[in-house]
């Protein structure tokens, strides 16, 4: 078990990308959908399982930070489409997913939209450092 205290710096990034015009459950909300599924897609991300002091077992959690910034619509259709010409590992949230009920109608209603006019309230993105920077050009951190 190490005992250092200095942070561990990464060579990849997990971010996501904010709309700032959200209401605080819609981010706290969107910021879940996105990351789960970077997990199942991108498996080097997920750390070891926990275990508490009574050998008491915990579901295994990212192994890196997750970096949350915000931004305007537009700089989250950049991001967007800097995300796309990186091929880097993405997730999308839409304004029309807050008005479906379950997984089926959510895919059903990203595959309604062309990219271009996709009305994107959320986007996560995993990847080489350099690279999750370039895409995030304009956003801020989250406070």
């Amino acid at each position: 078990m190490s005992t250092s205290t200095e942070p561990l710096r990464f060579d990849t990034k997990i971010a996501v990308l904010l709309r700032e015009d959200l209401e605080t459950w819609q981010r706290l909300n969107v910021t879940a959908f996105l990351v789960s599924g970077l997990g199942t897609t991108v498996p080097e991300v997920i750390g070891e399982p926990y275990e508490d002091a009574d050998a008491v077992g915990y579901l295994p959690m990212f192994r890196q930070p997750v970096l949350v910034f915000e931004g305007t619509k537009e700089t989250l259709t950049a991001a967007h489409a800097r995300v796309l010409s990186r091929s880097l590992p993405r997730a999308v949230f839409t304004g029309d997913l807050f008005t479906t009920g379950n997984d089926h109608d959510n895919r059903a209603a990203v595959r309604a939209v062309r990219t271009p006019e996709l009305d994107l309230v959320g986007l996560a993105v995993y990847g080489p450092r350099n690279a999750v920077d370039k895409v995030l050009k304009g956003a801020r951190m989250h406070p």
